[in-house]
């Protein structure tokens, strides 16, 4: 069994009488994007503090790769604090300074590159997030998802091992919080850190996440796979989600996965008492990030949009449909066999030629491709089991396939 990256142990933290965290435990894993959801007050934002080290707990240790943090020396503590970085709820940057001079500012506070080096640096980091040409305008001057995008950049000048993101998309339009989702996910992979957001946006952030944990009155109640969180029995977690959870997806007017994993649920009840069929199709965006990287987050969840848009005119009225992931949406066809359930993926790959389905700008040799897949669903299988089918090579064809 490896060591965490990072493992909080029994954390207690009171400012007076006030208890803000009561024995927390949580574990996060080099490499993966750990989410913390909560109530708003719970201490999500003390509890981020405590792992970067600007808070120390009453009691309980915080360990990183197995050393406790108390027991290190100044020098340790200091070169531990270097492999962090931060991104703030407000983006934090300085509004009499241009997007370089923003972006620049922890190399320069650090003092340990030259003129030059830092130049490459913030130019290459301003290139890699599509920067480059905002470099001499003011945060005034920008949106607020490009300013999410500048204090990422800033974030990650410095080559941080671990980035923290607390509530990365409060106050930001659907379209721009998927994006800077999108966004958080993609340069994750890309640079290779570990990423640990705090966020209330239920159930986006679990599209993204590894490992999401919850804290309540003050300790961490479950923690564990995105999945494992959603089909929890415990009512306390039940009863956060559900109050979390809108009755559409925001992105997409489309239903959420938890509405969709009932409508399964509803139709394998009919499926037994009347000997109905029902079958599960799945639509995947499959060069979702090659359309980020090409014309920005934003564009791409555009694109997703009016997709899920075009899908639902085409579906059967009867027929659920849910984003079920960043760049996936489920439907449930009742009454619908696994070739009747061909026939329908086969009407809507004919209906998609010619059409336009997004109305982003495209780039040469643009290719918008979307893949589909089907299964019958039979003899009790949870959703997990018909969707891999529906996944498999045998059942998944690419439908669409739309360029310039």
């Amino acid at each position: 069994m490896t060591t965490p990256l990072i493992e909080m142990k029994d954390v207690v933290k009171s400012f007076g009488r006030h208890h803000i965290l009561r024995g927390a435990s949580l574990t996060i894993e080099k490499g993966e994007v750990t989410t913390v959801i909560g109530k708003s007050g719970e201490g999500k934002s003390v509890l981020l503090k405590h792992i970067i080290g600007l808070m120390e707990p009453d009691s309980g240790q915080i360990l990183f790769e197995g050393k406790e943090f108390k027991t290190m020396k100044k020098a340790e503590r200091k070169q531990l604090r270097s492999r962090f970085s931060y991104v703030f709820q407000n983006t934090a940057l300085f509004d009499s300074m241009t997007v370089y001079e923003n972006v620049a500012l922890p190399l320069k506070e650090k003092g340990e590159l030259s003129k030059k080096e830092i130049t490459e640096r913030v130019t290459t980091r301003m290139d890699q997030l599509d920067l480059h040409e905002i470099g001499n305008k003011f945060p005034s001057q920008l949106s607020g998802g490009m300013k999410k995008r500048v204090a990422l950049a800033r974030a990650l000048v410095t080559n941080p091992e671990i980035v923290l993101f607390d509530e990365p998309t409060t106050g930001l339009d659907p379209i721009r919080k998927n994006a800077v989702h999108s966004m958080i996910s993609d340069y994750q992979k890309k640079f290779g850190f570990t990423a640990i957001v705090v966020s209330h946006e239920i159930p986006d952030v679990f599209f993204i996440s590894q490992k999401v944990a919850m804290l309540d009155e003050g300790q961490i109640l479950i923690q564990g796979a995105p999945q494992e969180i959603q089909q929890s029995k415990d009512p306390i977690v039940q009863g956060f989600l559900r109050g979390m959870e809108a009755n559409h997806d925001a992105l997409t007017g489309l239903g959420t996965p938890t509405q969709l994993e009932r409508r399964f649920e509803q139709e394998m009840e009919l499926q037994k008492q009347q000997e109905s069929n029902f079958s599960l199709m799945v639509f995947t965006v499959e060069n979702l990030e090659e359309i980020n990287e090409k014309v920005g987050h934003v564009a791409g969840q555009t694109m997703v949009k009016n997709f899920a848009a075009w899908l639902q005119q085409h579906l059967r009225a009867n027929d659920t449909c849910s984003r079920y992931g960043m760049a996936k949406i489920l439907a449930v066809l009742p009454n619908t066999t696994r070739k009747d359930a061909q026939k329908v993926c086969s009407k809507l790959a004919r209906a998609a030629r010619g059409e336009k389905i997004t109305d982003a700008e495209l780039y040469p040799g643009f290719c918008f491709s979307v893949s589909a897949g089907f299964a019958e669903a039979t003899d009790d299988s949870p959703i997990d089991t018909v969707l891999a089918a529906a996944e498999s090579r045998e059942n998944m064809l690419y439908a669409f396939r739309i360029t310039k």
